[in-house]
């Protein structure tokens, strides 16, 4: 690679695949299952705070599943593939982005490959929580920059609603005496929606239609300075000593100490959610992100509250893009973690709100061990 140049990479196509009928506030709790057959002590006020009116579930209402999550992220990836005028075959590289995928090993990005039943190509999975889709993007997108490929794609799904089964919680340290389960996993139950999203890059734009020029992507973890603030495999207690994981006890004993359960320490979150904003003004005070040039804003958040709290620690600072220029569909389609910015996106640019020159700033904030991801786009 001594000599080449490196080339401009174009997002030329988005796609986005939303399983099952939209599921209203009223029907989610029968939809996942009542714990103990109890309705959730908590339920309604997540969903106040998340402010999700409907979203999708790739399981049935019996609790069957209708998809996997590799199944989903490859109709995801196909509608972006369309989108952008090729086929499967025209594909060199794939980056695939999930929280849980649908096999322990191997990775995402082989169950999404066989899914979508094209030839061979390279592959790499991206494993974390919501900003696993910017790493996968990354990779994807410097990828064709460096001229080892001519189309790739990032592609993420997330099938949460199979692990908010109760009989994921019933018979563990999780739920109390009374039947009710714990705070930290119950309200991630209400939280989390199904689904999945892609992007193609290309090194040119497409003929017809919008492109978006990938300009930069910078990603900053911060795990070194906090304990994991939402994950699954460890006890709350224990949960930053790798020595007490799940698969060191074993399956059953951490099946029953509730440690194979998805939670949150919303009392971290709180601290997390400034050292994410420090990021931001970091990237404003050094000029990397001038506010009045950007012209869309796409932020993932995982609830309305999360957003109020954001704009309220911004509002005071140089780094406060107006709210006019936001564009979210959280009501409508829920929090899908690592999905979410491309479901998103596609949505973004099938509203017709954007227009060639604008400039368009993904941030995806992730509370698993605080990160963050920025991603810069011109619309061409």
């Amino acid at each position: 690679m001594s000599g080449k140049r490196l080339r401009d990479v174009y997002i030329t196509g988005a796609g986005a695949f939303l399983p099952g009928p939209p599921v209203g506030v009223g029907a989610m709790e029968d939809h996942i299952g009542r714990i103990g057959g109890r309705s959730s002590a908590v339920g309604r006020r997540a969903l106040r705070w998340n402010g999700v009116q409907t979203r999708h579930y790739a399981l049935g209402i019996d609790g069957r599943p209708l998809h996997s999550n590799a199944s989903m992220t490859a109709h995801a990836l196909r509608a972006a593939l369309d989108n952008a005028g090729l086929a499967a075959d025209d594909l060199d590289f794939l980056a695939t982005a999930t929280t849980q995928g649908d096999y322990l090993v191997p990775g995402h990005a082989a169950a999404v490959h066989a899914e979508l039943g094209s030839g061979p190509m390279e592959i790499a999975s991206h494993q974390s929580v919501c900003a696993s889709a910017l790493t996968a993007l990354k990779h994807a997108w410097l990828t064709v920059r460096a001229g080892e490929a001519e189309v790739a794609a990032t592609a993420a799904g997330e099938f949460s609603s199979r692990w908010f089964r109760p009989e994921f919680y019933e018979g563990t340290a999780l739920v109390d005496a009374r039947g009710r389960a714990r705070v930290e996993a119950d309200f991630l139950r209400f939280t989390l929606s199904d689904g999945a999203g892609a992007v193609v890059l290309e090194p040119k734009p497409k003929a017809g239609g919008l492109s978006l020029k990938v300009e930069w992507i910078d990603l900053t973890s911060l795990a070194g300075r906090f304990d994991p603030c939402m994950w699954a495999g460890s006890t709350f207690a224990d949960r930053s000593d790798m020595r007490s994981a799940w698969s060191h006890a074993g399956p059953v004993a951490a099946h029953a100490s509730g440690s194979i359960a998805l939670v949150q320490d919303f009392e971290l979150l709180k601290i997390v959610i400034r050292a994410w904003i420090g990021v931001w003004l970091e990237k404003v005070d050094t000029g990397r992100i001038v506010p009045d040039r950007v012209d869309h804003l796409l932020c993932h958040y995982s609830a309305r509250s999360l957003r109020e709290e954001i704009v309220g620690l911004l509002e005071s600072t140089a780094a406060m893009i107006p709210e006019e220029k936001w564009f979210s569909n959280l009501a409508t389609v829920g929090n899908i973690g690592a999905a979410s910015i491309w479901v998103m996106l596609d949505a973004f640019l099938r509203s017709g709100r954007a227009r060639r020159g604008e400039r368009v700033l993904l941030i995806v904030p992730e509370s698993g061990r605080a990160m963050v991801g920025f991603a810069m786009c011109e619309v061409v």
